[in-house]
């Protein structure tokens, strides 16, 4: 499987190298600040004081705020790809098994403090920031990129746009469950029972679904019911 990357090389702005210790030091108090008080808090002022340091110093280094999103944000998603690449990879696995794995590990990946603030704050982020918007969206294609591979393994009767809808519809059920059964959300303690639900319907679905049945389906024939049946939605909304 080629590697697929969404992003080019990635070089920290700022006035000194990568690796520097103060640049990791706001990059570490900037994630603090947005995981633990999210966007609202997110400035110069409170990533300084997080940090320890005057304001002038952390504009020293990242003269405006959007340098410290577009590293920090750089970074967190990398890190993502990297982890859901590692699950995708392990040689000598049958294709439905990594499967398996990915939606095991997304759903418990959301359930952490971590990922369930982060990524609430990016995608709130996103609507008013075009680079974070740009970012968690290249994110999303690579995976469904890689998931669709794995679909067509295990399903060879799919066609590239069959997969890929199936890939993301299995991303989105998995990603969707955020803010339902991320961390500290109301059904938080059912997670273990709604993975197990989604390994076993999902990947099921995968297996056996096919080209016809997808250009087939309709709201009404995947009920069961005929397309002169009663209207599921009342015609005077």
């Amino acid at each position: 499987m080629t590697k697929i990357r969404t992003t080019t090389a990635r070089v920290r702005p700022g006035i000194y190298a990568r690796g520097a210790d103060t640049v990791d030091a706001i990059l570490k108090a900037a994630k603090h600040v947005l995981v633990e008080e999210g966007a609202s808090a997110f400035t110069l002022q409170r990533i300084a004081t997080q940090c320890g340091l005057k304001v002038g110093h952390v504009n020293h280094h990242f003269p405006r705020k959007e340098m410290i999103v577009q590293v920090l944000v750089e970074e967190i998603l990398t890190t993502g790809e990297d982890q859901i690449d590692g699950v995708m990879r392990k040689p000598g696995i049958l294709p439905e098994v990594v499967l398996a794995e990915l939606i095991v590990f997304m759903l418990n990946y959301i359930r952490t403090k971590n990922a369930t603030r982060l990524y609430t704050e990016l995608w709130a982020m996103a609507n008013n920031n075009e680079f974070v918007a740009g970012r968690v969206e290249a994110l999303d294609r690579y995976v469904q990129t890689l998931i669709t591979e794995f679909v067509m393994k295990t399903n060879p009767r799919l066609g590239p746009e069959d997969a890929g809808i199936v890939a993301l519809y299995i991303y989105g059920s998995t990603k969707g469950m955020i803010a339902f059964a991320g961390y500290e959300k109301p059904w938080a303690s059912q997670m273990p029972q709604i993975t197990n639900i989604a390994v076993a319907n999902l990947i099921h679905l995968v297996k056996t679904i096919t080209p016809e049945v997808i250009s087939a389906l309709s709201p009404f024939h995947s009920l069961g019911v005929t397309d002169r049946a009663t209207p599921l939605v009342p015609q005077n909304i």
